[in-house]
């Protein structure tokens, strides 16, 4: 649901109310009206209000003398004072109270409208500044999918396509694969990118503080509430939510959600006001959520209202292409991070071991098992045994790869072989297989086919 601003005109002159009403309506706001500071009071007691229009003089109370109340029922609200009789005294005195700017009646509508967005986006920028203060730092990795296989560009493909819609998404898969680079890509790829992304791992957060997490909590709602806390929903406004492990999420809080993916509406815990955001939901699961609805674990029609669209990452015993491009990728990454004393290289033996085992951890695992063996290895020589460890065969070679042809087409015989022979005779190999085909060679590879040409020429196998 869209974000409709919500503005209060509280003001005793009912035919200025009428006709400022009707002009914000047509700009798409809502508005609600009140002509006491009573009745004022009471509709900020129960609504989650943007910003107010104060007329300075009410019949029972002075506007001055509400505006420090209102702020402190809503302290991110902003306040646009009105007066019949504006003198500069009371325009200063309203500033330091909080307000945001101050208008003479009867003012222009135009300027009223234009300082009525300045004071919204000011808003906005409190509540982004708030709420980022709010979010554990974490260092998080440049973006870039590996997608050499064609199950992964197939599927960066239909990412591409889904990222242009603004529909539900429901990213399922093992372990390890990746799903939450295809949420960030879906992000990126949306409208919504120069707006927050915000993770929410449903499995990593206790039961008892997971709606806290994510709808927010006013000061003292429950013990420990020592102050007011924005939740991830507020936070993800007009951005994306990313519901990582949905499937974890009790029952309890499942009823919570699907009603705010219903309406876009929720109240922060302990408060009774009904907030709206605009908020785009990208969940993953590596869980049959079927299987779970089965057995009373899920609620069926959160499923439906998750799974607007689908999207499966498969798992890397399914896209073996993909291995070595990894591999090069967390080494080149790890030299980045790291002070490296040398260049790490793995022997044909022990790319021959990774292309030939299944990962059931999938690309964290061989990532795990890649820095394992960065640690363990003498003079960057990474050796299967710095891998797998003293135990032999360790590894379980998958029945269904030919490990001869696998070896034979790609892993070059030298005693070392370094990460840029690799990648050459990978390219090579893939060229053979597609008999030439360059522009198909680039497509299997996840690369341009300017690229292609330009590191077949680096080889001398073109002109």
């Amino acid at each position: 649901m869209k974000h409709c601003q919500m503005i209060l005109i509280l003001d005793d002159e009912e035919a200025l109310r009428a006709i400022i009403a009707q002009r914000l309506k047509r700009k798409g706001y809502e508005v609600l009206e009140a002509g006491t500071a009573e009745e004022g009071l009471s509709l900020l007691k129960v609504t989650l209000i943007d910003a107010v229009l104060l007329d300075i003089k009410l019949p029972d109370g002075d506007g001055l003398i509400l505006l420090p109340i209102i702020k402190q029922l809503q302290p991110d609200l902003q306040v646009v004072m009105l007066t019949g009789n504006g003198t500069i005294e009371s325009a200063i005195e309203a500033m330091k109270l909080g307000a945001y700017d101050y208008l003479t009646k009867p003012c222009n509508l135009s300027e009223l409208e234009i300082t009525l967005q300045k004071a919204l986006e000011r808003r906005t920028l409190l509540l982004e500044n708030t709420g980022l203060r709010q979010v554990v730092n974490r260092q998080t990795a440049e973006l870039k999918i590996i997608a050499a296989s064609v199950p992964m560009a197939e599927l960066l493909e239909m990412t591409r396509k889904v990222a242009q819609t603004d529909a539900s998404v429901l990213i399922q898969g093992e372990s390890g694969v990746g799903k939450e680079l295809i949420a960030q890509a879906i992000h990126l790829g949306s409208s919504r990118v120069n707006r927050p992304c915000i993770p929410v791992n449903a499995g990593a957060i206790p039961e008892t503080l997971i709606e806290s997490e994510l709808f927010g909590h006013e000061k003292g709602a429950f013990t420990g509430a020592g102050a007011q806390k924005i939740g991830l929903v507020e936070m993800a406004d007009n951005g994306t939510l990313f519901l990582d492990e949905i499937g974890e999420m009790p029952l309890s809080i499942q009823v919570k959600l699907l009603r705010f993916l219903e309406s876009g509406e929720f109240r922060r815990v302990g408060d009774t006001r009904l907030r709206r955001v605009d908020v785009r939901i990208v969940a993953a699961t590596n869980r049959d959520l079927q299987q779970e609805i089965n057995h009373g674990r899920f609620r069926e029609d959160l499923f439906y209202r998750l799974n607007g669209l689908i999207l499966i990452v498969p798992p890397l015993r399914e896209r073996r292409e993909d291995i070595l491009p990894l591999v090069k990728h967390f080494l080149e990454t790890q030299s980045k991070k790291k002070s490296l004393t040398h260049d790490y290289i793995l022997l044909p033996e022990t790319l021959e071991q990774l292309l030939n085992y299944d990962f059931p951890g999938n690309v964290r695992e061989l990532f795990h098992l890649i820095e394992r063996g960065q640690i363990l290895s003498i003079a960057g020589k990474i050796t299967p045994q710095n891998i797998w460890g003293k135990s032999e065969q360790v590894w379980k070679p998958s029945p269904a790869f030919d490990s001869e042809e696998r070896s034979s087409d790609i892993i070059q015989r030298d005693p070392y072989p370094s990460l840029e022979d690799v990648e050459k005779d990978y390219i090579l190999a893939t060229l053979k297989k597609v008999k030439g085909n360059k522009t198909q060679a680039a497509n299997l590879l996840g690369i341009s086919v300017r690229n292609l040409y330009r590191k077949l020429q680096s080889y001398g196998v073109v002109e």
